[in-house]
């Protein structure tokens, strides 16, 4: 029995250690090879708090790409690297965790004051310093998924400081885009012959309809409005099970961000949609939307791009994507940025 306790003692000192370890393990992201390549993952203080920063590229000199994640609190740092290889060789590449987001999340610290208007003022404050970091005038900045209700707004606010924005899954009139994707999931549900799915989605028409909520992303997901090609899911868990980018504790910071930022975010976003606060940008505006987005949908999007006031604004479809077309057709959206934007 003793002989059995002092096994216990062991393992139990033995998980005890690894779990610590996992915790404080350090981060990093790959190195890129070359003269002026950079592949970095620090800590820079922006607008008054700590922000994690990943920024990557074969050239320090190429064209540098802010891009804004969504969510809201849903960081890509710890899985985006598989998806911007390409993208790598003729730009500069910059990921951020937003404010309270992530690894951008600090115990202890008074989120009391969070809200789009500062993130807004973060983003802005983050484009001067990689702006002056890297000695160039102008960046193109990207938003994706939520990250667009921020990106554009800094876009508007700030039109000099950007070569263009691009909108990925673009954030539109919230309950216009929600309508969209309940009737999506309907028609899906009915299709698919799922009498209990079906049923239940029928139920949340008044609600979705007035705004009082989302359509649920489960039923979303399942019937392919969120991603299609790929499994977005299972991209994050690997990246915070066997990525450099995030340890343990990092993703704790994760769900503490995840957990505390949504509501407070989206019930802004729901309140002021954006076809009523940005209608008119002075820079290139492109939309990216997948075919079969029912997160932000295509449809809506197409709408307020339409009715947005730009010298040049162009909607682009990528056909056999959702909610991640830079994901998920990652070939045809780095060529078509390379010809664009590299120079």
């Amino acid at each position: 029995m003793k002989r059995l306790y002092k096994i216990l003692f062991y393992v139990v000192l033995a998980i005890i250690l690894l779990v610590g370890i996992a915790l404080i393990f350090p981060t990093w992201t790959s190195k890129i090879e070359g003269e002026n390549s950079i592949s970095e993952l620090k800590q820079v203080e922006i607008n008054g708090t700590h922000h994690e920063l990943m920024i990557r590229g074969h050239d320090k000199h190429n064209p540098i790409i802010i891009f804004v994640h969504g969510g809201p609190g849903v960081s890509e740092i710890p899985y985006v690297t598989k998806y911007q290889k390409q993208l790598e060789n003729n730009f500069t590449i910059v990921h951020y965790d937003q404010r309270a987001s992530g690894k951008s999340y600090h115990f202890g610290e008074d989120y009391a004051n969070l809200s789009t208007d500062l993130l807004v003022d973060d983003l802005l404050a983050l484009t001067d310093y990689i702006a002056t970091r890297f000695n160039q005038k102008k960046v193109i900045l990207a938003g994706h998924s939520f990250g667009t209700y921020i990106g554009i707004q800094a876009a508007e606010r700030a039109p000099e400081k950007y070569e263009a924005y691009i909108g990925i899954g673009q954030m539109s009139d919230i309950q216009e885009s929600e309508w969209d994707g309940l009737q999506f999931t309907i028609s899906q549900a009915a299709s698919s012959g799922n009498s209990d799915d079906l049923e239940y989605l029928q139920g949340l028409t008044d609600k979705v309809k007035s705004g009082q909520m989302l359509t649920p992303r489960k039923y979303v997901r399942k019937y392919g409005g969120a991603a299609r090609l790929i499994d977005e899911n299972a991209d994050l868990e690997k990246g915070f099970w066997f990525g450099p980018e995030y340890n343990l504790l990092d993703r704790i910071r994760y769900n503490q961000g995840v957990s505390f930022v949504q509501a407070p975010l989206i019930g802004q976003a729901i309140k002021e949609p954006l076809p009523t606060i940005v209608t008119k940008l002075e820079l290139p505006v492109y939309f990216i939307m997948g075919q079969y987005d029912y997160m932000t949908s295509a449809q809506s999007a197409k709408t307020y791009l339409d009715q947005l006031d730009a010298d040049h604004k162009e909607f682009i479809t990528f056909e056999q994507s959702a909610h991640y077309p830079h994901f998920e057709e990652k070939e045809k959206f780095s060529k078509w940025i390379t010809d664009t934007f590299a120079r």
